[in-house]
This record gives structure tokens, C-alpha cells and sequence, in this order.
């Protein structure tokens, strides 16, 4: 066994594997983009090496700055993770060459399975079932439209060298088959550099399942059963587990000897796993991922194996630890994937600061995850915070776990998936196992837009106003005029608020004495007992005692209650809208966020208070706002550009 591994990744991937090479004693070593100097993958490992800047290709994808990291801390192994350089032949032979031991299969074995039409070519020689369609050479649009009759339709044209959904369009009929190969050609060749396709039939209510793999360099091959994958969002997936509902031992047996095959014939070393898709009592070949899957964790759930070992243990030449008739299936396991991603926007990427993270504990649970609260979620790699993984006796104990899980789940910051999920698993279809690749998109209940903003956190975020702010004139502190109490010399003590919540604006009226009353929507609510604990607050609202936590960056205000975040924004009439620097000439962003309209061009004269842009952070829409008469110097942002806190969106000129 080697000494000293370095981790080719970051995230959740590489805390992963760090945990497991620390447990076998061996040395980790992290590497790092500017982007990752803090990371906690870089804490956890015990050496850690910069890159360089933030962009994948410049750090991540860097062949050359990954050898030379192995180098100069005495690596004698490469764990690539997956995802970055998993699935690149290059990377594994430039290891090869500079005397590492490359923890994956062999150049050859990538390659092989690097194209689909190629693999498709090959296992089909192999006796591996496929999915009736094309691959052939001839890419002419007349060989693509004789293969599609011959086919039938619906047809799915992908391109041969995708992933992640790219270069992948459905055609119903002829008509749509022309648009289908010129859409799909075009994003093949963005994406990929390589504008060749094949043809698919596309199979209505299919389930996507797979079959982990195992090889070793003593000829062993064994399959650690099945994962069902079929619940995904734009072609990746969301929720996965092990075993497939309603897989018979006869299917498993015959999907377990296939994916086998399939790795015997490209001479398979390492961890894969052999996706196959299905429908009625028919299963075909899809493609084969030469890495460790995402979700391997519901595969060591059930099986008590630890695949990272594993893959450690093949790549130092040991044998497979287990014989194929030694492993055994132990209860369900279920995963879903958390992402800082806005369901509501197609599963747009979100970013920012994770201003708060609380993550269950609790038996059966497991988390992976490769942040922590404080961190950001940057604009260049996979937006994934954390993977929560529960393990049961049987499914419905395993469902069940999970959903407590994720109701206990808080993050603040960006925009998540964590509602979308909460939906899935507590959905009747889930629970009773109609599963299949449209789940999502045949139930849109799931992507419906959240109820209103609830009295409980709207009465939460107007104290933690109160709290912050005891005093309206800090030049004069012990004047009676300068007290937020809403004192009065005469009549009834009152302070209105005005909160923002999505399109919403909601203002408030709290009566402040002896007991607060709230005028809140529905009707007044008394207020009692009122306890700060750092941002946790316990106060009874008519009568019903609740805790939540409040959160406040400026004047945004983040209420989590019940697990569920209320992302408000407090218009104060003070304040001007917008944000400026003290040089008065640059406006920048006040948070994290996405811009939606620009309303100025360069040359324009402006006015203070005239709207420069729109913006939206933290789901609440905010006119960003001239600080002073100007010209409108230079624009540094475009729509739909994503935007860091403190960036600069316009200089104005005087």
C-alpha cells in the first residue's frame, strides 16, 4: 500500500475520500483554486497545494499543476474523485508516466467507454443488451433519418461524446427530427468539441438503473447490486437508492452478469458503474461511468462495504476483499442530493455565502458534505452543499428517516433544492414507488412557488428589527425622541415596518408595551415571552410557543421556521435603495445575486435615486439606485449575470 494520496478534486467528494485514506493511515494531500484557499477539504487533508485561480481549467483540469503538486509533497497515488479529470484518459497515462499510481481503471478502459457510440458498438459484441437505435459513423443528416425510420419514433438524439443532459433532444415524429439533429449537433460541439450523434429509441416511462462494479488486476470481477436512479431534473439525477424497488432476483441476477460482462470486455480495473435503462421487463445499456458514482454512499449503506477502500486497495494491486456469493444486500438506503440551485428557474446554479448550515444527526443518517456554515458556494464549480443519505430496514424506514432528515434541515444564503426534496420524499407516488424518469416533470405540484410568507416569521424578523435597532439617534442615546420604543407623550406607543417578501410588500404594525402586538396579515398577534439566544429566538405567538433563527446581513432578513427559509428584505424609508461605495462613484452589489434588467446605457445622465438596475438576491427583487446626480461612466454587468457581494455593477461619473 502506498503512503501518500493526493486527492485530484474538492468538495464533498474529497472530504470523502480524505476520511477513509486518514482511517487506513495513510498521508492526504488537498489541492486548491484561489477560489478554495479556506475550503474545508483543504483543512481536513494534512498537506494542501495551490493550484491557481479560480476557473477549472486553470486549477482543477491543470494536468500539469497536479503532477507537479504530487511531486512536490512525495504523492505516490492520485484519487481524481469524480467529476474535473475522472474520466480522462490523458490524466491517467500522464500519471503513468510520471510514476503514479492513477486511482481508476486504465487509460484503455476510459477510452472505451469515453465514447457512447463506440461503447454501445462494443458492448454490443459483448452480448451486453442495448436500447434499439444508431451508432454508426455516417453522422449525414439523410443516414440519421433512414436510421430514425428503421427506429421508430419517439427518437432521443445525444451527442457521442455527452453528459449531464447536454447535446440530448427528444423528436415525436420526422417533422421535429431535422431541429431535434441541428439543436443537439450545436450543443454537442460547444460542450464537448465533438459534434457526432447517435439515435436512441426514446422510451416513454423508463427507469434509470444502475449497477456498481468492481475489478481487480488478478482478473476478479464482482457487481455490488443495484441503484435506482430514475428521479432526475434536466437528465441528472436528484434522488437515488439501493436496491431498485421491485427488483426480482431473477432481473438482478441477469442486470449483475450484464454490467459483469461489460466491464470483462474493456478489461475493467477499479470502481465503475454500468447504467442501464428499463422499462416493463426489458433492460438495455445506456454507458459506463469509469469512476465512483455520487451515490455510491446507498451501495455501502446496504452492503456494509467501504467502496473508497476499495478502490484504494485495487490500486495498489491487492485483490477485491469479497467474492461475489460473500456480499449481501442489508435493508434500503436513500439519497438525495442538496444543491444550491432555484427549482422555480429551471435549476438555475445559485450562489453566495451560506450564512447558515445545520445538518441532522440521527440513527440511520449520514452526511457527506464538503462545506460548512460561512462558506460560499462559488460560481465555478458544482453548486452540491451536502448529500443526506438514510439506511432502514426496509424502504419505508429508510423514506421515513430521510424526510425527518431533511426537515431539520437549515441552510440560509443561497436558493436550494431542499423544498423540491422535502416534496419528493413526503409525495404519495415516491412513497409507493411509481418511480420513473419523468417523475418530476409528470408531477409539477412539486415545483409549485411557496405559500405565503407565514404571521410566525414575519412577527420573528419585525423582533430581531427591535432588537437591532434600540436606538434611532445614537447622538443623542438617552433622549426619549431618540428611542425605538415608539414611545409617545400622548396616545398609543406604535412602529411600522415594511417588509418585502418576493413581489410582496407587507407592512407591520407593532404596538409596543408591556405585551407587543402585531397587526399582521389575518388579523392582530400578541407577542410574549420573547428569548434571544444569538440568532435563535423563542417567543409565543397567541399562545403557541415557537423557535426559529433569524439571520440579518443589512437590511435582508432570513427567518428559518421549521426548517423552512423566509428570505425577507426590510424597506426601510430611511435608507436610500441600491448600494455605493464611500467614493460615491461606484455602485456595487449589496448581496449575492443575479441581475435581471439593466435600465441605463453609458452616456446617460442620471438623477440621484433614479434606477440604474434590478437585480434579485436571496429571492427578493431590489432596484439598485444612482447614490448622486451622475453620468453613467462604464457598465461592469450584464442580464442574467451572476453577481458576488461588494462586485461593481455601474460607475458614474460626476
Amino acid at each position: 500500500m502506498f503512503g501518500t494520496l493526493l486527492i485530484a478534486n474538492r468538495g464533498e467528494i474529497a472530504c470523502r475520500v480524505v476520511r477513509t485514506a486518514k482511517r487506513m493511515g495513510l498521508r492526504t494531500v488537498a489541492v486548491f483554486s484561489d477560489a478554495d484557499a479556506n475550503a474545508m477539504h483543504v483543512s481536513m487533508a494534512d498537506a494542501a497545494v495551490r493550484l491557481g485561480p479560480a476557473p477549472a481549467r486553470e486549477s482543477y483540469l491543470n494536468i500539469p499543476a497536479l503532477l507537479e503538486a504530487a511531486r512536490r509533497t512525495g504523492a505516490e497515488a492520485i484519487h481524481p474523485g469524480y467529476g474535473f479529470l475522472s474520466e480522462n484518459a490523458e490524466f491517467a497515462e500522464a500519471c503513468a508516466q510520471a510514476g503514479l499510481i492513477f486511482v481508476g481503471p486504465p487509460p484503455s478502459a476510459i477510452r472505451a467507454m469515453g465514447s457512447k457510440a463506440a461503447a454501445k458498438a462494443l458492448m454490443e459484441r459483448a452480448g451486453v443488451p442495448l436500447v434499439p437505435g444508431y451508432h454508426g459513423e455516417d453522422q449525414s443528416d439523410a443516414a440519421l433519418r433512414d436510421a430514425a425510420a428503421r427506429i421508430g419514433f419517439p427518437i432521443l438524439v445525444k451527442a457521442s461524446a455527452g453528459g449531464g443532459g447536454k447535446g440530448m433532444k427528444v423528436a415525436r415524429d420526422a417533422a421535429e427530427l431535422e431541429e431535434a439533429i441541428a439543436l443537439a449537433r450545436g450543443e454537442a460541439a460547444s460542450a464537448f468539441g465533438d459534434d457526432r450523434l447517435l439515435l436512441e429509441r426514446y422510451l416513454t416511462r423508463p427507469r434509470h438503473i444502475e449497477i456498481q462494479v468492481f475489478a481487480d488486476s488478478h482478473g476478479n470481477v464482482v457487481h455490488l447490486f443495484e441503484r435506482d436512479c430514475s428521479i432526475q431534473r434536466r437528465h441528472q439525477k436528484v434522488v437515488e437508492e439501493a436496491p431498485a424497488p421491485g427488483m426480482t432476483p431473477e432481473r438482478r441476477v441477469a442486470m449483475g452478469k450484464a454490467a459483469c460482462d461489460a466491464a470483462r470486455a474493456i478489461g475493467y480495473v477499479g470502481a465503475g458503474t454500468v447504467e442501464f435503462i428499463a422499462e416493463g421487463d426489458s433492460f438495455h445499456f445506456m454507458e459506463m461511468n469509469t469512476r465512483l458514482q455520487v451515490e455510491h454512499p446507498v451501495t455501502e449503506a446496504i452492503t456494509g462495504q467501504d467502496l473508497v477502500e476499495w478502490q484504494l486497495r485495487v490500486a495498489a494491486g491487492q485483490p477485491l476483499p469479497l467474492r461475489q456469493e460473500e456480499l449481501r444486500i442489508t435493508g434500503h438506503a436513500i439519497e438525495v442530493r442538496l444543491y444550491a440551485e432555484d427549482p422555480a428557474r429551471d435549476f438555475a446554479p445559485s450562489v453566495g455565502v451560506l450564512k447558515h448550515l445545520a445538518l441532522p444527526e440521527g440513527p440511520g443518517l449520514r452526511i457527506d458534505a464538503g462545506v460548512r456554515a460561512g462558506d460560499a458556494i462559488p460560481i465555478h464549480y458544482d453548486p452540491m452543499v451536502a448529500k443526506l443519505i438514510a439506511h432502514g430496514a426496509d424502504r419505508e424506514e429508510a423514506r421515513r428517516r430521510l424526510l425527518r432528515g431533511l426537515m431539520r434541515t437549515e441552510v440560509a444564503g443561497p436558493r436550494t433544492n431542499l423544498p423540491l426534496l422535502r416534496g419528493i420524499l413526503a409525495h404519495p407516488a415516491f412513497a409507493a414507488s411509481d418511480l420513473d424518469t419523468g417523475f418530476i416533470a409528470r408531477h409539477p405540484d412539486l415545483l409549485a412557488p411557496s405559500a405565503e410568507t407565514p404571521r410566525a416569521a414575519l412577527a420573528a424578523a419585525v423582533l430581531r428589527l427591535l432588537r437591532d435597532e434600540p436606538v434611532t439617534d445614537p447622538a443623542d442615546p438617552h433622549s426619549p425622541w431618540g428611542l425605538a420604543t415608539a414611545w409617545r407623550l400622548n396616545g398609543e406607543g406604535y412602529q411600522d415596518f415594511t417588509l418585502v417578501a418576493g413581489e410582496a410588500e407587507i407592512t407591520l404594525r407593532a404596538h409596543l408595551g408591556t405585551t407587543t402586538t402585531l397587526d399582521l396579515p389575518g388579523g392582530p398577534g400578541r407577542i410574549e415571552g420573547a428569548r434571544w439566544e444569538g440568532d435563535s429566538l423563542a417567543f409565543s405567538l397567541d399562545g403557541l410557543a415557537l423557535r426559529v433563527r433569524v439571520l440579518r446581513d443589512g437590511e435582508a432578513l432570513t427567518v428559518v421556521l421549521d426548517g423552512t427559509t423566509h428570505e425577507l428584505l426590510h424597506r426601510d424609508p430611511r435608507t436610500p435603495s441600491g448600494a455605493a461605495d464611500s467614493a460615491g462613484g461606484r455602485v456595487v452589489a449589496p448581496m449575492p445575486g443575479r441581475v435581471l434588467q439593466i435600465l441605463v446605457a453609458p452616456g446617460d445622465a442620471v438623477t440621484r435615486g433614479a434606477v440604474l438596475l434590478v437585480m434579485e438576491a436571496m429571492k427578493v427583487q431590489m432596484r439598485i439606485t444612482a447614490p448622486a446626480d451622475g453620468t453613467v461612466a462604464t457598465l461592469r454587468c450584464a442580464v442574467g449575470e451572476l453577481v458576488e457581494d461588494g462586485a461593481e455593477l455601474v460607475t458614474l461619473a460626476g
